[in-house]
Order: C-alpha cells, then sequence, then structure tokens
C-alpha cells in the first residue's frame, strides 16, 4: 500500500458504516478521505481530482471507462426513505418539479419515473439550497439525504423514488458506488478496502453508539439496517445498467 490514494465519501448517515469501517481499518492514515455532497463527489472523480469516488450511479454514464471498485454500494431493495418527490397535490396536477443541487443519481430517476411510469409532462428545474421552502401549490420537488428526515410525513403528497423505480422495474436500486477511472493494480488496497467496508457495514449499531441523532421521530438504526442495502449484488448491476440505458 505504497500510493495513498484520495477517496470523496458522501457525507450522509448512509454512509456511517462504511466511514466506521475505514477508521476502524485506520484508513484515514493511509488515504486522503474527503467527505462531500453526492453532486461533489461526482464532480471530483469525473474531473481526476481524486483517485476514487462513492459516486451516483448517474456519473457513471459521464465515463468513457470506469472500474466498481468493491462488492458495497449506498442501495435499497425497496423503501428508503430518504429520496423523495414531495408535493402538495398528487401527480396529476405537478407543473414544475424542482431538482435537488446535490443530486446526480435521483434527478435522473425523477426525469424517468415522470418520463416512463407517471406519465407526467413537467418543468425541471435546477434548484439552489433553501429551494425546500418553494414547494408549494403545483410546485414539487425531488429531496435526498438527512434533510428529507425532518420533513418526512409533513406533505400531502410524497413519492419513494425507490419505491416508485420498483414498482416500474421489478428492481431494487443502488444510488452510488464506489468507482475509479484507472484501474487500480494494488490488490493488497482493494482487498483491505472491500474489508473495511464489510466491517462497517456488519457493525452498525456500534457506529451509531457515538453518533448523535437529531431527528426527533427518527430511528438512524431502523434507516440503516432496513431502509439501506449495501451490498452490490447481481440484481442492483442489473438496476445500475437499466438506469443508465434510461438516461437521456
Amino acid at each position: 500500500m505504497q500510493k495513498k490514494y484520495s477517496i470523496s465519501i458522501v457525507n450522509y448517515l448512509n454512509t456511517l458504516p462504511f466511514v466506521f469501517g475505514l477508521h476502524h481499518h485506520k484508513f484515514d492514515e493511509i488515504a486522503d478521505l474527503q467527505f462531500d455532497i453526492p453532486a461533489v463527489c461526482a464532480e471530483k472523480l469525473l474531473s481526476k481530482q481524486v483517485d476514487i469516488g462513492l459516486v451516483p450511479v448517474a456519473t457513471l454514464a459521464k465515463m468513457d471507462n470506469y472500474r466498481l471498485l468493491t462488492d458495497y454500494c449506498i442501495g435499497t431493495t425497496g423503501v428508503v426513505d430518504s429520496v423523495k418527490l414531495f408535493s402538495t397535490v398528487p401527480l396529476s396536477e405537478i407543473k414544475t418539479i424542482l431538482l435537488d443541487y446535490q443530486s446526480r443519481t435521483s434527478v435522473e430517476l425523477a426525469k424517468i419515473l415522470a418520463r416512463d411510469y407517471w406519465k407526467i409532462s413537467v418543468d425541471f428545474v435546477n434548484a439552489e439550497a433553501g429551494f425546500e421552502s418553494n414547494i408549494n401549490g403545483t410546485t414539487a420537488a425531488v429531496i435526498i439525504g438527512d434533510r428529507t428526515f425532518s420533513i418526512n410525513n409533513t406533505f400531502a403528497y410524497e413519492y419513494d423514488l425507490a419505491t416508485e423505480w420498483k414498482k416500474l422495474t421489478g428492481l431494487p436500486f443502488a444510488f452510488a458506488v464506489w468507482a475509479s477511472h484507472e484501474k487500480i493494480e494494488d490488490r493488497e488496497f482493494l482487498k483491505a478496502f472491500n474489508n473495511a467496508l464489510k466491517y462497517g457495514t456488519e457493525n452498525i449499531t456500534t457506529a451509531l453508539s457515538s453518533h448523535s441523532n437529531p431527528y426527533p421521530n427518527f430511528d438512524p438504526e431502523d434507516y440503516l439496517t432496513n431502509k439501506i442495502s449495501y451490498k452490490l449484488d447481481s440484481e442492483k448491476l442489473r438496476a445500475i445498467d437499466l438506469f443508465i440505458g434510461k438516461i437521456n
């Protein structure tokens, strides 16, 4: 492990097991760990500012060559609860959908669902910080990540995008994967990296023991164990291929 790899990691609760595992295996000493929102993880890998990124799967569609490096991802087999379309009116009445600036994959997923499943024609608007307060009337919004924990169940209509994808395709969904541009030849590093992620996902309760929960009526252990699915299995790989094929 001679090279010190630079690694961009999404800074959300759902990556806590990964971070816990990497710290436990002392990766902060042998790698440059950088914590970012998903869109920044994507940009850093696309521009080759980092060697490895936990990147939105939509990023893969923009890469001529990519390598999936581990057996792990940020995915779900059903309800994910942290990637939603929030609205005050039903789908048929929505005219505008604000797209979360932190997201790459979820905004593409919303566009696919609107076209292929919901069968609605809307204006998609790239949003900026604070856009959550603009959900009103016929304007809905895609919101992802930890911010959803405090607003779930506060709007008349909420659509879990992973659930909607499964209704459309019958498949689970992977939101983010560990990827690189170049093939990493250091097998020792890759084995240690994969083992660190494995350790974290197998010790979620311990990882949460030092984590404060600022969200009332939210159970982080239920979220990480029952909503998030970390294994990058064959069904999630199928979903990734199908999703990338559907991106315009």
